[in-house]
C-alpha cells in the first residue's frame, strides 16, 4: 500500500505532539496544586484568615497526594525529582502555616496587652473606690455609734440610720467583690499572655528549623542534579549501585555470605583496611559499620564510646539537619578518630530528603570515614571471620565479622582483608 508524504508528515506531527505533551506533563504536574489552590489571595486579608488557613491545609493535602502518586511511578530521575519538588513545596507550606500562626499569636498578644492595661486601670480605680468606701464606712460606723448612744430622739431615726449603714456596707462588699473579680480576670489574662508568648517563641524556633530543612531539601535536589548531570542513565547506574549494596548488606545480616573463620582477636587488633575510592557497592571511601544481635541490627551508638568527630550526614558538614551523633557505650571505635559521619543509623537525613528513600527507609548501620588511617580494628574480643557476598551483576562485596559473646556480632563492610 502506497503511503503519501502528507500522511507521513501528519503522523510524524501527531507523534511529536504527543511526545511534547508527555514531556510537558511533569511541569504541569508540579504546578497543578498551586493552580488549584490559590491561597495568596487570602493571605493579606484579615477578614479571610480562616480561609487562608483552610486553603493552606488543602494545598498541603494536594502536594501529599502528588508525592504519593509520584512514588507509585517508575523509579526514574524525573519521578524522583518530582518527589523532591513535592517535599520542597510541602516544606514551604509548613513555613507559611507557621508564619501565619505566629502572626495570629502576635496579634492576640497585642490585644491581650491592651486588655490587661485596661483591666489594670479599672482595677486601680476599683481599689481606690474600695479604700474610700471602707474609710467612709468606718467613719460612719463610729459616728453612728455616737449618735445612737447620745443623739437619737426617736426609734425611727435609729432604724433609718441603721438601714443606711447596712446599705453602705453592702455597697462596700459589692465593690470588694468586683475588685476581686477584676483582679482574678487580670491575673488570668496575664497568664494567658505569657502562655501565648511562650507559644510564639516555640513557633519561631520551629520556623527556623523548617527553613533549615527547606534549604537542606533544595540542596539535596541540586546535589542529585549535579551528581547525575540530569542524565537518566547516570541516575540508573547510581540506583543499581545502591540497590546492589542494600541486597548485599541484608544478605550478610541474614548469614548468606561466604565466611571462613580466621582466628581469635582481641579488642583493638587490626583486622582490615578500608578500600580507597569507589568499589563494589560503594560510591566512595567509607566503612559501613554494623552491630547485630541475633541477626537483628542494633544502633552502634549504643555500644560505642565518645570520640572526636565531624558530622557530615546532613545537607552540609555541621548542619542542624545532620543525623544524631550520640555514642553512649564503652566500646572503642573501629577506626582512628577524629571520625567523619556520612550517614547515621535509622531514619536518616538522607532517607528523609534524598533519592535513597526510593531504595530503603531505614539505614541499618553507620557510614564513617577516618581522618588519617585506613586501618580497621576489632571493637571487642571475639572470633574473626572473613566474608564476601556476590549479588546481582557479579559484584562481590568483601567484609569481616567478629562474633562476640551473647550472640552479638560486629560487621565491617567495604574493606580489604588484613
Amino acid at each position: 500500500m502506497k503511503v503519501s508524504k502528507t500522511s507521513i508528515k501528519f503522523s510524524a506531527f501527531i507523534i511529536i505532539s504527543l511526545s511534547l505533551l508527555f514531556w510537558q506533563k511533569q511541569p504541569v504536574f508540579a504546578q497543578s496544586c498551586d493552580e488549584q489552590h490559590n491561597c495568596e489571595k487570602y493571605q493579606d486579608d484579615e477578614e479571610k484568615k480562616d480561609k487562608y488557613t483552610s486553603c493552606l491545609n488543602d494545598l498541603k493535602a494536594c502536594w501529599e497526594g502528588k508525592i504519593s502518586q509520584a512514588k507509585t511511578q517508575a523509579n526514574t530521575l524525573q519521578s524522583t525529582i518530582n518527589i523532591l519538588n513535592g517535599q520542597i513545596q510541602l516544606q514551604a507550606i509548613k513555613i507559611q502555616q507557621t508564619s501565619n500562626e505566629i502572626q495570629q499569636l502576635e496579634k492576640e498578644i497585642v490585644e491581650l496587652t491592651q486588655r490587661i492595661e485596661g483591666l489594670s486601670i479599672s482595677l486601680d480605680k476599683l481599689s481606690g473606690i474600695l479604700i474610700e468606701k471602707v474609710r467612709a464606712s468606718y467613719k460612719q460606723s463610729r459616728t453612728q455609734f455616737k449618735i445612737n448612744l447620745f443623739a437619737n430622739d426617736s426609734f425611727n431615726d435609729f432604724v433609718s440610720q441603721y438601714r443606711y449603714l447596712n446599705i453602705a456596707q453592702e455597697q462596700t462588699l459589692e465593690v470588694m467583690r468586683r475588685t476581686e473579680l477584676q483582679r482574678a480576670t487580670y491575673d488570668q489574662q496575664k497568664t494567658l499572655k505569657e502562655e501565648k508568648q511562650a507559644e510564639v517563641n516555640a513557633k519561631k524556633i520551629d520556623l527556623e528549623q523548617q527553613k533549615a530543612e527547606l534549604d537542606a531539601q533544595k540542596s539535596a535536589k541540586n546535589n542529585l542534579l549535579a551528581e547525575t548531570k540530569n542524565n537518566e542513565a547516570v541516575y540508573q547506574q547510581k540506583l543499581a549501585t545502591i540497590m546492589s549494596e542494600l541486597e548485599a548488606i541484608n544478605a550478610i545480616i541474614a548469614g548468606k555470605g561466604s565466611e571462613s573463620l580466621v582466628k581469635t582477636v582481641k579488642r583493638g587488633d587490626t583486622i582490615a583496611s578500608i578500600i580507597q575510592g569507589t568499589s563494589c557497592n560503594s560510591k566512595g571511601t567509607h566503612l559501613h559499620f554494623m552491630i547485630t544481635k541475633g541477626s537483628v541490627s542494633q544502633n552502634p551508638f549504643n555500644y560505642l564510646k565518645k570520640i572526636d568527630y565531624k558530622n557530615c550526614s546532613g545537607s552540609s558538614c555541621g548542619s542542624e539537619s545532620s543525623d544524631p551523633f550520640n555514642p553512649s557505650g564503652s566500646w572503642p571505635w573501629p577506626i582512628k578518630g577524629p571520625v567523619t559521619l556520612t550517614q547515621g543509623y535509622g531514619y536518616t537525613w538522607a532517607v528523609k530528603n534524598t533519592w535513597v528513600s526510593r531504595i530503603y527507609s531505614f539505614h541499618n548501620g553507620i557510614d564513617i570515614v577516618p581522618t588519617n588511617s585506613s586501618s580497621v580494628k576489632a571493637v571487642k574480643d571475639g572470633e574473626l571471620y572473613r566474608g564476601s557476598y556476590t549479588g546481582q551483576g557479579g559484584c562481590r562485596l568483601p567484609y569481616v565479622k567478629v562474633k562476640h559473646e551473647g550472640s552479638v556480632d560486629s560487621l565491617y563492610l567495604h574493606v580489604n582483608y588484613y
